[in-house]
Parts: structure tokens; C-alpha cells; sequence
């Protein structure tokens, strides 16, 4: 991977490992960015610290590799590629954005076509291409459209989304006939598309296409409904627990423990740092769980479950607490 791509901070990262006087440093990445683990490692050293590049998952701003860090003895996290969203951690962890350097014009440009039914236009993106966000609003401006950014989270950039907080996006859904979100990959845009239950395109820089989501969101809503009716037919769920520091949900997983032993079922609580089929596989007494951690990991990797994983508000659904059309209302995400 280039690493001119993205806006590393190189300079500040040295900066900090010398002005906080750290000897050991655990150095996390997500996957899209572990190409350059080398380079920003060598960074590390040169500033005075020793460092540990993490080799483990990272999915996002809430896992942070805090029980890691402390069996390992560091004692400063480096965090690449999210916005802070975790604060008084037990060890001092710093965020850096990486912002994409790569333009997105052409691909926006590219969208103009697929949002032709709709002149009222809400934009959305990563961290990565939030600075990007007003190249794109004036070329949906020229093109007639009305631009709605959200900013109506207080951890947020003006129009960012993270997998599972779509705040700015919720803000301003009413107010809009559809979305456009700027950035890679699938898994960003579909949440968008799921949460605000709107229209969403998709303009991948990186690519330099643009595409619809709606076919995908229909599958997955089917596909959602179907998890909840199979998982009515339980008689004894296992309620997931996450492990990770910002999925750490207990209140919500007793609660719908209680919920479910009060509908005359049974449930137990299972704590998990990795939520996968292979996992769940050992408890064969569970015919259905609830997930109370990341709800990306039911929606996303339902094709790898054996038994349904439903989401905690899903779970409600199923416990007749909320109905169906209620629920899409307000986002299955």
C-alpha cells in the first residue's frame, strides 16, 4: 500500500512518543492500513520507544487494544485510522485520523446520474474523507441538489458515520430524499442504507465509481426478518457479552436476559472478545443468541452463523417489545 494514500501524521507521531517519554508502545492498525505497521514502527523507534505492532483484528474506534497493551507491558497505544472515541482509558491511548489524501470529484460526478430522482441530497462519509465533504457538496450543488450535512454528534466530524453511530446521519434523515456517501468499501454505506431506511449511493474514491446500495439493503432486511422469526422457535438463547472496551454492554444484556426468561425461555450470558461461528459452535445447548455487542457482527456476518445471532433490538422484535414496521422506522442499525 502507498502511503501517500492517507495523511499518516508522521511528524506528530514522533513528536508524541518524545513528549510523553514512552519505552513501549503497542502500535494498532484496522487491516486497510497494517501495510504500512513497518514504516510507522520504524517512526516509533527512532523517536526513543521500543514498539509492538498489534497483529490482532481492529474493527473500529470502540476496539482498542487495551487488554493487550497491558499483558504486553506498554505503556502508550497508537491508534490509526479512527476518530477518538474512548477517553480515561487505563493506559494512554492516542487516535490518529488518517485522512485520505486521494481526490473524490470523479466519483462524485460519477453519482450525479444515480441520483436523479431526488433533488434533496444528505452527504455522509469516514473519518477519512471528511475534509473531502465540500468538494463533493459543491459539485451536488451545481447539479441542482439541495446538500444536507449532519452534525448533531458531539464525537463526530459534520456528515462522518462510524459502523454502528449514525447520528449525523439520523439528524437529518427527515429532512432529505437521499444519501450520498463518499468513501470505500460496502460496509459503511450499507449501515447508512439500513439505518435511515433512504436511498443511499455510494461514491468510492478509491475505485472512482459510484453505485446504488437499495438492492443489497431489501436482501438484508429480508434476510434480517427471517433470523427473528427462526429465533422465536428457541426455547434457550445465549446472550453475548463483548469484550471490547467500547462494546461492553452489561445493563443491556441483563436486561434482555430478564426479558426473555420472562416470556418463559430461557437465557445465559456468554462473554466474547471475538464474536464467530467457531465460537458459538461449543455452546450446543443454545438454539439462538442475542448479540449486545458491535451489531455489525450479526448483520454482516449472518451467512456465517449456523443459528441466528439477532441484534438487541431485533431481539425486542422478536420478544414483541417493538414491532417490525416500528423498528424500520427508526434503523435496524
Amino acid at each position: 500500500m502507498r502511503g501517500d494514500l492517507f495523511n499518516l501524521e508522521e511528524e506528530r507521531l514522533g513528536e508524541e512518543i518524545k513528549k510523553r517519554g514512552a519505552k513501549r508502545v503497542l502500535l494498532q492498525l484496522p487491516d486497510g492500513l497494517k501495510p504500512l505497521a513497518a514504516r510507522l514502527a520504524s517512526i516509533v523507534e527512532r523517536a526513543g520507544a521500543s514498539v509492538i505492532i498489534s497483529g490482532e483484528p481492529c474493527y473500529g474506534a470502540c476496539d482498542v487494544a487495551l487488554a493487550e497493551a497491558k499483558e504486553l507491558n506498554a505503556d502508550l497505544i497508537i491508534h490509526y485510522g479512527h476518530t477518538m472515541m474512548l477517553r480515561d482509558l487505563d493506559i494512554p491511548t492516542i487516535y490518529f485520523e488518517a485522512h485520505a489524501e486521494i481526490p473524490v470529484e470523479e466519483a462524485v460526478r460519477k453519482a450525479i446520474d444515480l441520483l436523479k430522482p431526488w433533488r434533496r441530497i444528505g452527504l455522509a462519509t469516514t473519518v477519512q474523507h471528511v475534509k473531502k465533504l465540500e468538494a463533493a457538496r459543491r459539485i451536488l450543488s451545481s447539479a441542482g441538489k439541495e446538500v444536507h450535512v449532519g452534525n448533531a454528534s458531539s464525537i463526530l466530524h459534520p456528515g462522518q458515520v462510524l459502523g454502528c453511530d449514525y447520528t449525523n446521519a439520523r439528524a437529518i434523515s427527515q429532512n432529505v430524499e437521499a444519501f450520498l456517501f463518499v468513501g470505500g468499501g460496502r460496509f459503511h454505506p450499507l449501515g447508512l442504507a439500513l439505518t435511515t431506511m433512504k436511498p443511499v449511493v455510494a461514491a468510492d474514491p478509491f475505485e472512482g465509481r459510484a453505485y446504488s446500495l437499495d438492492a443489497d439493503a431489501r436482501r438484508i432486511l429480508r434476510q434480517r426478518w427471517a433470523e427473528i422469526e427462526e429465533a422465536r422457535k428457541a426455547e434457550t438463547y445465549g446472550v453475548i457479552i463483548g469484550l471490547k472496551p467500547g462494546q461492553k454492554r452489561l445493563r443491556e444484556a441483563f436486561r434482555v436476559k430478564n426479558k426473555i426468561e420472562e416470556a418463559g425461555k430461557k437465557a445465559y450470558l456468554i462473554s466474547l472478545r471475538e464474536i464467530t461461528d467457531q465460537m458459538l459452535r461449543n455452546f450446543r445447548e443454545f438454539e439462538a443468541y442475542i448479540n449486545t455487542a458491535c451489531p455489525r457482527i450479526s448483520i454482516d456476518e449472518a451467512a456465517a452463523f449456523r443459528q441466528p445471532v439477532l441484534t438487541l433490538k431485533e431481539a425486542y422484535v422478536m420478544l414483541g417489545e417493538i414491532s417490525w414496521e416500528k423498528l424500520l422506522e427508526k434503523g435496524i442499525i
